[in-house]
């Protein structure tokens, strides 16, 4: 029985009343209800949005300091997901990310980190001068994919490091592989370990029975999620949630007063009202759509000759679970790489992708799909497989494995604050590097601040870029280059 008060929107309510109220405005933001906005912006969104484009005022509360219709609005967040706090965050799940971890770690602390972790995870721990200790997830050489952590590499890399104080995971993944996450709190709390989580492909897991366990329902103190990527939260709207007497409730909130803008998006923060009102009072029936075409199209495409979408069943032990609305689809049976595949349904098929890897493209089924929607990429994915194979001698050749476990030289805050030069990648093998180097998306870091450049890891990412990998990270002249310590 949904409690009666998740049907409200507070937050929204109130900018629609606003707005109604035809109030002269002589505040910002400057195009004065969209009066002052392009034309052609205008025509083309339509005027109303830029009524509700407000800053604080007292009718729509104020997000650094909330007491009113903000405030509520949070609160039915918190209550909606099992929280003890819940906060409403502008500038996506990267500002979370950093919050979370200021907020838990000093300088000097160690923290766990497994290397599947995203970018922000590390430059919030560039920001707090903790101390990271990686350890690796599972690599599953079939899919050229990182899977995920287990309890066993988990509670090893806590044996390690016994003066851990933190534990950062990052479940799910991008491609819908969750850790065994109650398994691994237990364990971390047994040796008063808090557990943090980067959930942000996970915000639809409390609301669905058949979907893997979520951060809290776990027992994670804090975890951060992407109302955006999978919900109806419109881009860059997230929240963070804080879970039991772990952590400094007051320490967070001066965190985000000090890492969110003061002038946020009512925008964001309405989508993100109405997106837990959505979840909370129609989730599982919304959910249930979703992974019943998801299913449906695994089904459809795993017919396909050379195609292979992987379910739950062909996860290896580890206490793994799936995401089934995120379709992962092995194109190397086609003798293509997933980069090529991803340019061609895009290029030929008006089909895009949420990302592409040397040997799969990735697709995301979410509450705004239709069966249409499916049926036009199985379709569109029946001509690609109907091409042929492409013949063994053009096949993707580079190794999907990325490399880990080079040596660390420093700290990475000393490392990125410290005296650099750019130096062209094919030569940088022996030096250290003074920046994150990732393949974007997923934005895992393939290089660290402080760790040194290896072979492997030129190759690998020299070898990517070859078949159309987006690299950040790397200066682009005339040939790759990456920012290393100075000699």
């Amino acid at each position: 029985m949904v409690p009666e008060r998740q049907y409200r929107t507070p937050l929204f309510d109130a900018l629609v009343s606003l707005a109604e109220s035809r109030k002269i405005s002589f505040h910002t933001p400057g195009h004065k209800s969209g009066k002052g906005i392009s034309t052609r912006f205008r025509k083309f969104v339509g005027p109303k949005i830029f009524t509700i484009d407000l800053t604080t005022l007292d009718e729509v509360d104020c997000l650094q300091r909330p007491v009113g219709v903000i405030k509520e609005a949070q609160e039915l967040a918190a209550e909606a997901y099992g929280a003890d706090h819940s906060f409403f965050l502008i500038n996506g799940t990267t500002v979370g990310n950093h919050a979370m971890i200021l907020s838990t770690a000093s300088p000097g602390d160690e923290i766990l980190v497994a290397r599947n972790a995203h970018k922000s995870i590390l430059t919030g721990i560039i920001l707090s001068g903790a101390t990271p200790r990686f350890f690796p997830p599972v690599f599953d050489e079939g899919l050229g994919i990182l899977l995920n952590v287990t309890g066993e590499q988990a509670r090893h890399a806590m044996e390690l490091h016994p003066n851990a104080k933190l534990l950062a995971l990052t479940s799910p993944n991008y491609y819908g592989v969750a850790a065994d996450l109650y398994a691994i709190v237990s364990d971390a709390k047994r040796r008063g370990i808090l557990v943090l989580v980067d959930e942000a492909h996970g915000p639809h897991f409390h609301f669905h029975r058949t979907l893997p366990i979520s951060a809290l329902d776990a027992g994670a103190d804090i975890c951060v999620q992407s109302t955006h990527k999978i919900l109806g939260g419109m881009t860059q709207s997230s929240m963070l949630h804080v879970k039991g007497p772990d952590i400094d409730h007051p320490k967070v909130v001066r965190l985000l007063h000090l890492l969110q803008s003061t002038s946020p998006s009512y925008i964001l923060m309405a989508s993100l009202d109405l997106a837990r009102m959505q979840m909370a009072t129609e989730g599982e029936k919304l959910l249930s759509k979703a992974v019943d075409l998801a299913k449906d199209a695994r089904d459809r495409i795993n017919r396909i000759s050379g195609l292979f979408c992987f379910g739950e069943a062909h996860l290896p032990e580890g206490g793994f679970t799936l995401d089934v609305t995120k379709l992962t689809i092995c194109v190397k049976g086609l003798g293509l790489s997933g980069f090529e595949a991803s340019a061609i349904l895009n290029a030929e098929f008006g089909i895009q992708v949420e990302m592409a890897d040397l040997f799969n493209i990735l697709v995301i089924v979410s509450i705004g799909d239709r069966k249409d929607d499916l049926d036009r990429l199985v379709g569109a994915l029946n001509s690609l497989a109907g091409r042929g194979a492409r013949p063994a001698n053009q096949r993707p050749t580079a190794s999907p494995i990325p490399p880990m476990g080079h040596r660390f030289h420093l700290p990475p805050r000393d490392a990125f604050f410290a005296p650099s030069e750019h130096l062209p990648l094919a030569k940088a093998e022996g030096r250290i590097s003074s920046d994150i180097v990732t393949i974007y998306p997923p934005g895992i870091p393939v290089l660290v601040p402080g760790e040194e450049v290896g072979a492997s890891t030129i190759d690998y990412l020299l070898s990517l870029a070859s078949y159309g990998a987006r690299i950040d990270g790397v200066l682009e002249r005339d040939e790759p280059q990456i920012r290393v310590l100075c000699d």
